[in-house]
Order: C-alpha cells, then structure tokens, then sequence
C-alpha cells in the first residue's frame, strides 16, 4: 500500500524520537569510558590504520564513520534498496549532533571522580537505553542507521533471531577493530552482548504501539 506523505512524515517522526533516545545511550555509554560500541572500536581501528597511510590528507574519526556508513548503505542499495530509506539518511546525519547535545550536557555528572561499579552501573543502562531506541527507530520502517542495518538485514534475509545476528554482528566488527588497532574494553564487550538480546525483547513491543500510532494517523484522513 502506498503511503501517504503524512504517513511517512510521521513514521519520520517517530524513527527521529527513537534516534534521540538511542543516542542518549550512545552518550552515557562513551561518557562512562569503559570502551567503544562495536561500530566504533571498527571506526577507531580503520583511523588509526588509514591515518599513517596517508598522513597528507586530514582524516578524522568522524569521517572515517561517515564514510563506511556510506560503503554500508551503497552495499546495501546493491542487495536489496528497499532497506535504505529516507531514515537511513537521517540516522547519518542527525546521529553525531545529538550526541554532541548531549555530551555538553551530561559530561559535568561524569567529571566527578566515582566508582568503577558505578561505571558498569550506567553501562548496562546505556545499552538498555540505546537497544530500546534502536528498535523504535527501526520499527519506524522509515529506515534505520547504517550499522543496524546489516544486522536487519542479514536478520531478515537469513530467517534468523535478530538477537543473534546482532551479536555475532557486533562481535565482527569488535574483531576486525581490534586486530586494525581499535581500542576495547569490559563496557564493549558488555555491549556486544547485551544489545542484541534487549533489542530482540524490545522489538515486537516497538512495532505495537508504532502500528498502533499509524494506524490513528490514518483514519484520521
């Protein structure tokens, strides 16, 4: 069924919500400084190689993540377009702001000195947070960010718990990161496993209620 503009424009909507709450746990999770997400230990590995190699051009961290998500999505255009939306887009571009906001905002909580237990504390609430964004932004169905999207995919097209996938995802990339000189620790791995287990929970709850906000969208018209 064709959708409306209203329709999309609201599924937009929704998958951006989604995308703040992800990113506030992306936030509190790097502010706890217990490693990298798994994308980013990936990113941090690829910078750290390609940086010596070609030490003319200015590379940054953030462009090498803007760039490999564009390799991801132009991958993905390949083997199936209908999973690159207009929300993959937003993901890319909106994703590093937010955490930027936030960051000003939170960092003064984490510059007291405190505990390590404290730490593993706010970790695993992190994660909780971020797979319960992750899974409204890609229940949104207007596209979702491009690391996920791997996981959706491969999920989707291998019948396969999304759970399982997203962690054997995760842990390539950690892999790859690692051995191209990306820096881990006990708050990656905590991630890696964690993740794709809550998100799978979350997941058919995200898609019942977003129906049911799309659905009110629609007989309104």
């Amino acid at each position: 069924m064709k959708r409306s503009f209203k329709e999309t424009f609201l599924r937009c909507i929704v998958l951006l919500v989604g995308l703040v709450i992800a990113h506030l746990g992306v936030t509190l999770y790097l502010l706890a400084d217990l490693g990298a997400d798994p994308f980013n230990v990936l990113i941090q590995g690829l910078f750290r190689t390609l940086q010596p190699l070609f030490g003319n051009i200015p590379i940054t961290h953030g462009n090498v993540h803007i760039a490999v998500s564009l390799l991801i999505i132009l991958i993905l255009l390949f083997v199936d377009r209908s999973y690159v939306k207009i929300g993959t887009l937003l993901c890319m571009i909106c994703g590093g702001p937010i955490i930027d906001v936030f960051s000003i905002i939170l960092s003064p909580l984490f510059s007291v000195s405190h505990l390590i237990w404290i730490d593993y504390g706010v970790e695993v609430i992190a994660c909780v947070i971020l797979a319960f964004g992750m899974t409204i932004v890609i229940k949104s169905d207007a596209g979702t960010g491009p690391n996920d999207l791997v996981a959706v995919v491969i999920s989707e097209k291998s019948k396969r718990k999304f759970s399982l996938i997203r962690i054997l995802t995760d842990l390539t990339f950690v892999a790859g990161g690692f051995f191209l000189g990306g820096s881990l620790g006990v708050g990656t791995i905590i991630c890696a496993f964690l993740v794709g287990p809550v998100a799978g929970y979350f997941l058919p709850h995200s898609e019942k209620y977003i129906n049911k906000i799309v659905n009110k969208a629609r007989e309104k018209k």
